[in-house]
């Protein structure tokens, strides 16, 4: 079957210039000549052009950020264009809607699914899930009432410190964040859970080496520059997140901290910027686009299928070796 690149090809033109002939764009101009060039290649290979087809669902994508801690945090970023890619490759009409819209439950009801991006409180995940068929991205829960895909940090974490202990550090520090839900709650990091049961289990050196506050390159750059204040500089760090370790880097440099001869450093998401600091970081690398993608492609099927059994699914992640550690 011909195609409209088949077409231009023939009639000597560009595929644009087929396609806006042939859609009747009244800001065409084209000599007649031209036009008729065009029209012929139609005829000779008898091209058919493509009726639209009408959005097969609506989805609304909500993400619990702002939109300017969202482009802070290319995590989560990168799993709303993973999903919305993968919404427009299958002609699902997308409504981006921001936890910190006003009156944001009201985008909500007239939609197929909702794909929810973040950390939700029960009460919030309890109201949205009566609306319509939703699934729940990067939200570790035991219930299991509710459709959720998140990643593997668990496996990830333990994954990194065997790596970390097999260069020899005995003493490991954590730089990490809270993330508190809307009812006030604080949602349980899975990557800090791990690593204390890991240390405690392997009598590793870590109380006067850990920190939490949030997960921006300001704050790691502030706790690590309160560790160095305090003279508690361990063997290896580790970051809950990629921008915490930029930040943290930052304050090891300006004191003459060398990374890795002095102390290693570690974190997680493998975001593009990871490859080009000074040295290049090792990062656990967390698939956010792919998970996007992943969690618009279920959504669609539990909206087509009409089932009523939730489900949990886990993506895996992998550690990527580069110059920060040693």
């Amino acid at each position: 079957m011909a195609t409209l690149k088949d077409v231009a090809k023939r009639a000597g033109v560009s595929q644009a210039a087929v396609s806006r002939l042939l859609n009747n764009d009244p800001n065409l101009v084209l000599p007649d000549e031209t036009k008729n060039k065009i029209y012929a290649a139609v005829k000779e290979l008898n091209y058919v052009k493509k009726k639209k087809t009408a959005p097969s669902h609506t989805v609304a994508i909500l993400q619990w950020y702002t939109l300017e801690q969202e482009t802070n945090d290319p995590f989560y970023l990168m799993i709303r264009t993973g999903a919305e890619q993968y919404c427009v490759n299958h002609n699902m009409t997308i409504r981006r809607v921001f936890k910190s819209d006003e009156d944001y439950m009201s985008q909500l009801k007239d939609v197929d699914g909702i794909l929810c991006i973040g950390k939700f409180s029960q009460e919030e995940m309890k109201r949205i899930a009566k609306l319509h068929t939703a699934l729940f991205i990067d939200m570790v829960i035991q219930d299991f009432s509710y459709n959720t895909l998140t990643l593997d940090f668990r496996q990830a974490t333990i994954d990194l410190l065997d790596y970390l202990t097999s260069l020899g550090n005995k003493r490991i520090g954590f730089l990490g964040g809270y993330e508190y839900l809307s009812d006030g709650s604080l949602y349980h990091d899975i990557r800090y859970e791990t690593f204390k049961e890991y240390v405690n289990e392997h009598n590793i050196e870590n109380d006067d080496y850990c920190l939490l506050s949030s997960y921006t390159r300001e704050d790691g750059y502030r706790m690590m520059s309160q560790l160095i204040n305090d003279h508690h500089i361990p063997d290896a760090i580790i970051c809950a997140s990629d921008p915490i370790a930029i930040g943290a880097m930052k304050a090891l440099n300006e004191h003459s901290i060398h990374v890795p001869k002095d102390l290693s450093i570690a974190s997680y998401d493998d975001i593009d910027e990871a490859s080009y600091t000074n040295p290049p970081l090792t990062s656990v690398h967390a698939p956010a686009k792919e998970m996007g993608g992943y969690g618009a492609m279920i959504l669609k099927e539990l909206i087509e299928s009409k089932s009523n059994l939730p489900i949990k699914v886990i993506l895996p992640c992998h550690l990527v070796v580069r110059g920060t550690c040693q």
